[in-house]
């Protein structure tokens, strides 16, 4: 029951009373102050006890023996509560921090208060009866500010701690937020949660004085998993703060599956959680959880909680001191060391990183972004000037055109990825199949590539999706022209033909040094950035189409212009009818087949042993170019040109696909279709590096043969995976052994790397070679997959495969070598 008068000693109270609808205010981004401690108290379930760790951590911030002269002020918010005002775990930790200062012995000054903020009526009305200011009122939620205060005061110790205790939502009824919200007509949106709970974060901010120690807690209600009152998960309600926390665990028979659970859950959405605190039932919980944790997050246990009240818990309290004091040092020991990497981090990437795109002489220290985390479309930006604290920045640039998801859908993300990290770690793909890449490809062949693509080709950034892209277009444009007849051994003497491109200037399609040679002379492609750069190919400059003084207008480039062009054809009223079909029969279309066929004719390449192999374009925009909008009729026709002169067509669709202007397809704003077309950026909503190329079955066909080197030969594995020094794997007698045997020419074994080099003659030697290919099935009917290198077969383990397994390998590949001789 909360009581409105505390029975105690040297008290006074004072109950303020101010009732009124509660309106909506206008989002804003977030602001988190980060001037001293805040944290949140999770519960692996409901009725665990969260409400006993922050009054545990009250009483050891505030009523342990003062060392300094500085105030000492301890803040708990609790933003949902249910079942109020018979219960109220504010006015608990009010009450008891009031009544563990009445029974301690040292010298003290405490001045604690608690507030309820807004309530919906049942609960407003339950305080204080028929109230005239609530009985005409059904529905809402209102601004209860109801009050209580304490002083106490011992032995004229001027030194004033303080308590400040506050509920920011509560309901009457005692079930979860959502149903209890429900009921009382009381929803809580959550931007509205966290905008009430922001403003008393920084509301302590603004308080802060320089001779004031301030520890603030944050106590969620029920379980990590609990809703809150729109129905919304609260460990992902509360995300955009990711606040660190204490997880409350479970002690009793069941508590490990239940805590670890909860642990899972908090991590897996990104949350920094500093200890583990759980009750002791006897059943030495924390020894399997310490375990399961590997020792990286201290694990608290509580004595058992008296089911018999009589005391007021002082006596537990008391014991529980020592627990107490030392989680609440974690707590300000973690909260230091947080502040800390977080007032270095510029200064060393400054000194560490070589950034992309960057002139480092152009980035102070102070211009450095600190990024601590992203939710959403959010990121979460350390500012540590003045005033620390953390805020909230729009991703503009969708983190270079990666992001997609909303919060819940990062979420989402994360949960799938782990899952099929957990399921499948790395997967290396050739002449493999596993259910997340074949269900991604018949996707991308259901979505972007309906209608005419037939095969996926994975690959890990847009820039190596690209040069898949051009090697796939000349092995079409070869097939279809009778080139390959002349290099039968993929071997070649002289220059005798040479394939270029026909792309655009001001496109842009990667990084790596084949891309660039299929885009124009630019700044990522001039003699500082790239030597080799020789622009292999003919570059048209496109017409333009963009907004201005309310009319879209069309821009032609130098040489492309007709005496007989008609005026009405520049200008369109809405960008609509810029991508409207009928223009296909207007005299533009014909103005620009005959610009893009007479520069076809002036090409100086144009002659028996060059050739132009493939288009490439991005279709609609040009994305790094300049974000330029060409003309969609002038890249139809462009397209129409290639296909009369049997050129395959490249959509470079790595910033423009998925959904990215619109449509999941750029080709649909487009009207037309391609031979080719790459995707990645947008793919994996950032969380992986992923890249696809999809083509039709005619391309696919032009690389079918009995050589393998008429395959298509690329591929990669990952990038950025970190590997530090490694352990001797491999049996140094049974390496000897295998590198005398009869059938082998060479051996290699480095860190967990293991190779040989069978002796071949003529056509059996180098990567061409089908060699090995009966003792690899005998291996794979072992239990050991690998793939070779021609007559080079080899084992890849990782860094911390045991040295027996290893063996066995080598075992397994000396036995059957001896088949094989």
């Amino acid at each position: 029951m909360l009581f409105l008068r505390h029975r105690s000693c040297r008290h006074h109270s004072l109950l303020r009373i101010h009732i009124k609808f509660l309106s909506t205010t206008s989002s804003q981004p977030l602001h988190l102050p980060l001037s001293f401690p805040t944290y949140m108290i999770w519960g692996s379930n409901t009725s665990l006890g969260k409400t006993l760790i922050s009054t545990g951590l009250s009483s050891s911030f505030l009523l342990s023996p003062l060392t300094t002269k500085k105030t000492h002020k301890f803040v708990y918010l609790k933003p949902i509560q249910t079942g109020f005002p018979s219960d109220s775990d504010s006015h608990f930790v009010f009450s008891k921090l009031s009544s563990l200062a009445s029974h301690r012995s040292s010298p003290l000054s405490l001045f604690a208060s608690n507030s309820v903020l807004n309530s919906s009526l049942s609960a407003a009305s339950s305080l204080f009866g028929d109230d005239s200011k609530t009985k005409d009122r059904n529905f809402g939620i209102y601004n209860l500010n109801f009050r209580e205060e304490n002083r106490f005061v011992k032995d004229g110790v001027n030194v004033v701690s303080e308590l400040v205790c506050e509920t920011l939502y509560a309901w009457k009824e005692a079930v979860s937020p959502h149903l209890a919200a429900e009921k009382e007509n009381g929803v809580v949106e959550d931007s509205l949660v966290l905008e009430t709970l922001e403003k008393c974060l920084r509301k302590e901010e603004d308080r802060k004085e320089e001779e004031m120690d301030v520890f603030c807690v944050v106590e969620t209600a029920g379980g990590v998993a609990s809703p809150g009152p729109s129905g919304t998960l609260q460990c992902d309600l509360y995300r955009p703060f990711r606040l660190p926390g204490v997880l409350m665990g479970d002690g009793r028979l069941g508590g490990i599956s239940g805590t670890i659970s909860a642990y899972e859950s908090l991590k897996l959405r990104g949350y920094d959680i500093v200890a583990v605190v759980l009750e002791d039932h006897g059943l030495v919980n924390e020894v399997p959880l310490l375990s399961y944790l590997r020792n990286r997050v201290p694990v608290i246990v509580l004595p058992p909680v008296p089911k018999d009240m009589s005391n007021d818990l002082v006596d537990w309290f008391g014991d529980s001191d020592e627990a107490f004091n030392s989680l609440k040092e974690i707590m300000i020991s973690a909260f230091s060391e947080r502040i800390l990497r977080l007032n270095d981090m510029a200064k060393k990437a400054g000194n560490t990183f070589w950034w992309p795109f960057t002139q480092h002489k152009l980035v102070p220290e102070e211009a450095v972004t600190v990024i601590d985390s992203r939710c959403g479309e959010n990121f979460a930006i350390y500012k540590g000037q003045d005033n620390q604290f953390i805020t909230q920045q729009f991703d503009g640039c969708a983190s270079w055109w990666t992001q997609g998801p909303d919060a819940t859908l990062q979420i989402e993300l994360a949960r799938e990825m782990g899952y099929t990290a957990a399921r499948y770690g790395h997967v290396m793909f050739p002449e493999n199949v596993y259910e997340p890449a074949l269900e991604c490809a018949e996707l991308l062949l259901e979505g972007v590539g309906k209608g005419w693509a037939s095969r996926t080709y994975y690959s890990d950034n847009g820039s190596t999706a690209i040069e898949i892209a051009l090697k796939m277009a000349f092995r079409k444009f070869s097939f279809d022209n009778g080139l390959l007849s002349d290099f039968p051994n993929n071997t070649r003497t002289d220059k005798s033909v040479q394939l270029k491109v026909l792309a655009l200037k001001g496109s842009y399609h990667g990084d790596t040094l084949g891309a660039m040679e299929a885009q124009a002379p630019s700044s990522y492609t001039g003699f500082l950035q790239q030597p080799w750069y020789t622009g292999r190919g003919l570059f048209l400059d496109p017409p333009t189409v963009s907004l201005s003084n309310n009319k879209w207008n069309l821009s032609l480039p130098e040489g492309m212009h007709c005496k007989n062009m008609i005026k009405k054809g520049m200008s369109f009223s809405t960008r609509d009818k810029i991508f409207d079909k009928s223009r296909d029969k207007s005299d533009l279309t014909g103005v620009y087949s005959s610009y893009i066929s007479q520069k076809l004719l002036q090409y100086p390449g144009l002659k028996e042993s060059i050739h132009v192999g493939a288009l490439i374009i991005e279709p609609v925009i040009q994305g790094a170019g300049g974000m330029l909008m060409i003309d969609p009729l002038f890249q139809r026709v462009l397209v129409s040109e290639c296909r009369s002169r049997n050129i395959p067509v490249i959509f470079d669709e790595v910033f423009t696909g998925f959904w990215r202007l619109g449509t999941e397809s750029a080709a649909e704003l487009l009207g037309c279709l391609p031979d080719i077309a790459c995707f990645a950026k947008l793919m994996t909503g950032g969380v992986i590096p992923l890249a696809a190329t999809l083509a039709t079955d005619a391309v696919f066909d032009s690389f079918l043969g009995e050589s393998k080197l008429k395959a298509l030969l690329h591929g990669h594995s990952y990038t950025a995976h970190a590997m530090g020094l490694l352990r001797e794997l491999w049996n140094a007698e049974l390496v000897q052994q295998i590198s005398s045997h009869p059938s082998v020419e060479r051996v290699i074994a480095l860190g967990t790397l293991f190779a040989l080099e069978l002796k071949a003659e003529g056509h059996n030697v180098g990567y061409a070679s089908l060699y090995a290919c009966s003792l690899l099935q005998k291996l794979r009917e072992d239990g050991v997959h690998t793939r070779p290198l021609g007559n080079v077969i080899y084992l890849m383990c990782g860094p911390f495969t045991s040295p027996e397994i290893c063996t066995s390998l080598l075992i397994k590949l000396h036995k059957r070598l001896e088949e094989f001789a």
